[in-house]
Parts: structure tokens; sequence; C-alpha cells
């Protein structure tokens, strides 16, 4: 059963078929050819009690919030002040993408979306300036990829539904790991252009006076971030609730930006509508997923079959991490999540590890996903904001900031508190 889930998966998933049917196609076939039970039977109670559930509200109102924040030039300003502010360093405009982008991601809770409005505001200064493409690209797309880590995060909720975890724990447990792999991207930035200076292209210095005046275009999105992480933390809204007033706050700064108009609603609604439509087939699809693994025993077999090769709990894992390393060259990231989450998270649990530590690693992993070809989303969203050049300058530009992530699995691993602080302790 196990290699007819895995291949079917790659074989369906090379067909072109969308991701959330393959995953339906999987359980009816687990269902017709390993099960003694007729499992589809109970199809509809199934999709019912997966989609009732208030969690999932919170999916389409932070892809509204990024759909908004695209669209009403808040991501110009907020570049030009974190510009001001940390251009100076070796690297010059790379520190204002990686900067924008960590600010985004906590609002926006998409990569996606953070690399698209990083990209389409910091690229034209790029050519103006004559950076070199490749690291400048590649900063963009791994600072987009910050968007599922730091708080508030649409694959966390999502990890957080399929695995019964909490939620605010997650979000908290992504903080730390979060700005520490930003800080590790601008190291890494001034090492490479303080040794090749040509790719970091020219710095720029601000006075106070200036960097003081930029701070007032930080801090509509400064209240933004507070409003939705401070609320749920000081108990004052759920995780839901916090997402629909940063809808709110949104629509005010769009309103205080002179840029919201009708067709600019219409188009973040549109917008909204697609993104959550394909997130919700996938995540419905997992769900009926892990509904057929589980009856037919699939989770027991690998946990057994795991067990009697006589592994150590480390070992496992790191073939777990290999797995999914290997996995993300070829499959999209939320597609990979849900894929595997209902065949891997309880083998992780038996083996004694932490499920919200791991889910804090999956992420991790498939945040590698978004800047590894020939999937990786964030490549192609950065190179299409380009006049010209090839997506292979991006790829390039990437892999210094793919060391990061790896370094920063392997501090995970050995240091779990790194992400498990915050949430046992408050």
């Amino acid at each position: 059963m196990l290699p007819f889930t895995f291949f079917g998966l790659l074989g369906l998933l090379g067909l072109s078929i969308p991701v959330g049917i393959v995953l339906f196609l999987l359980a009816f076939g687990i269902d017709e050819f390993f099960s003694p039970f007729p499992l589809m039977r109970g199809l509809g109670q199934v999709l019912w009690s997966s989609s009732n559930h208030s969690t999932l509200i919170a999916v389409p109102l932070f892809v509204l919030i990024g759909e908004i924040l695209l669209r009403s030039g808040v991501a110009q300003k907020t570049y030009g002040a974190l510009n001001a502010w940390v251009s100076w360093l070796p690297g010059g405009l790379i520190h204002a993408n990686i900067a924008t982008a960590t600010m985004f991601s906590a609002t926006s809770g998409s990569s996606v979306a953070t690399a698209a409005t990083v990209a389409t505001v910091a690229t034209p200064q790029a050519e103006k300036l004559g950076y070199d493409q490749r690291l400048f690209t590649g900063s963009i797309a791994a600072g987009g990829t910050l968007g599922i880590l730091i708080p508030p995060s649409i694959n966390l909720i999502v990890y957080g539904f399929l695995t019964e975890s909490s939620i605010p724990k997650l979000f908290l447990a992504g903080i730390v790991p979060g700005i520490s792999m930003a800080l590790m991207f601008m190291i890494v930035t001034v090492i490479i252009c303080s040794i090749w200076p040509r790719l970091g292209g020219p710095k720029q210095h601000s006075s106070w006076k200036e960097k003081i005046v930029a701070l007032k275009s930080l801090l509509p999105v400064l209240v933004l971030l507070f409003s939705i992480v401070g609320s749920i933390y000081l108990g004052w809204a759920t995780p839901t609730e916090a997402a629909a007033i940063g809808v709110l706050i949104s629509l005010v700064l769009a309103v205080a930006y002179k840029a919201f108009s009708t067709k600019m609603l219409l188009d973040s609604l549109s917008g909204t509508i697609r993104i959550t439509a394909m997130i919700m087939l996938v995540v419905l699809g997992a769900y009926v997923l892990n509904f057929a693994l589980t009856a037919a025993g699939v989770g027991r077999t690998l946990q057994d079959l795991l067990t009697g090769l006589g592994l150590s709990a480390l070992t496992t894992l790191l073939i777990i991490v290999l797995m999914y390393i290997v996995l993300g060259f070829f499959i999209e990231t939320l597609s990979l999540m849900v894929a595997t989450i209902p065949i891997v998270v309880p083998i992780i649990v038996e083996l004694g590890y932490d499920k919200i530590w791991f889910g804090i690693l999956m992420i991790i992993l498939v945040e590698m996903a978004l800047i590894t070809p020939p999937v990786g989303l964030n490549l192609y969203v950065v190179n299409s904001a380009r006049k010209n050049g090839k997506i292979s300058d991006v790829v390039m530009g990437s892999l210094p900031y793919v060391g990061v992530m790896i370094l920063m699995i392997i501090l995970l691993i050995a240091y779990p508190s790194i992400s498990l602080y915050l949430p046992n302790n408050f």
C-alpha cells in the first residue's frame, strides 16, 4: 500500500493533475484496492466535518490582507523606509529586500504573496542601480519564504488544523526561528558582499533625520502587525477574529493611502477567492486521504516498518528530513505538507518528538522547496517581476540562503528550545 501511495502521488502529479484531485484519487484507490470496508460511503460526513471548522475561516481572511496590502501602495512606502535604515550595510538594497519581506511576512501569511509584493517594488530599483541580478533576486525569493514561518502563517494554520495542534502555540514557535533566519540571511549577504563587493551594488546612506522621518511609513504596518499578533496573545481574539481585525485595518490603510476603489476591492476579493479555493481543495483532499490511510492502517504499517528496522529516533527523523528535501524538488509546498502530514506526524509523535516543534521544522523544510527548482514557486514569482533574465539567475542567487535554511534545520534538531521556549513559557 505504501508504494501505491508514494508512486501514485508522484505519478499523478507528473500528469499535471491538480493536487487536490490527486489526493482524492489516492483515497479512492486505497478504498478500492486495500480496504476491506467501503470507506467512501462516509465521504460526505468526512468532507462536512473537515470543512465545518471555524479555524479555516482565518485562511481567506489572511489571504485577503495580503491582497489588499499588495494593491494599496503600503509595500512601496515600507520598502523605502527600511531602505533608509539598512542599505548602508554591504549589499545595499538587498538588505531592504530581506527586511521588507520579513515585515510583510508578519502580516500576509503567504510566501508567494510576500515575494510578489517585494519583487514588484524592488526589481526596478535593482535594474536602475546596476545590482547583480542573481543575488538580488535570490534574496527576494528567500526572504519571501518567511511568509509561512513568521506568524501569522496560512501553512501553520493548516498544519494546526490537520494535526489538532494549538495555532497560537505554533505562531509563537515560529517567531524566534523566523527572525533568526532573517538575521542570518542578512549576515550571509554581508559576508558575500564584503568578499565580492560588485555583487552588492552601491551602499545608500541616510541621515538620522531621514531615518526618523521614514519611521512614519513603518507605523501603519507595525500597527497592523501588533493588532493581529497582539490581539491573539493578549487573549482579546482568536486567530480567526484577529484575521478579521487585520482585514479591517488593511482597508483603513488603503483608504488612508488613497488607494481604495471598487476595482481594487474587487481585484482583492477575486484573488482571495482563487487562492482560497485552491487551498481548500487541497486541505479537503488531504483530510479524505488521511481518513483512508488511517482506516486502512497505513500509519501503523509504516510505524511497524520503521520500528522493525531498529533505527534510533534521530536516524528516523533524519530520514524524514531527507524525504522532505527530495520531495520538495517536485511537489508544491502546501501540497507537500497536506499529503505527508497524515503519514509522518503520527510517526513523529510515536518517536517522542513534539508536534509543535516538528511543525516549525516542517515549515522550514517546505520553505526550501519554495526556492529549489524545478517547482520552487518563489523562483518563478520573482523572475516574472523582471523585464528580462533567466530563472537560473534566481536559482543561483537563492543558493546561499538555502544553506542558511539547512543550518537552521540542524540547529532546530540540536536545540529544540529555539522554537519551543516561547510556546512553553507564555
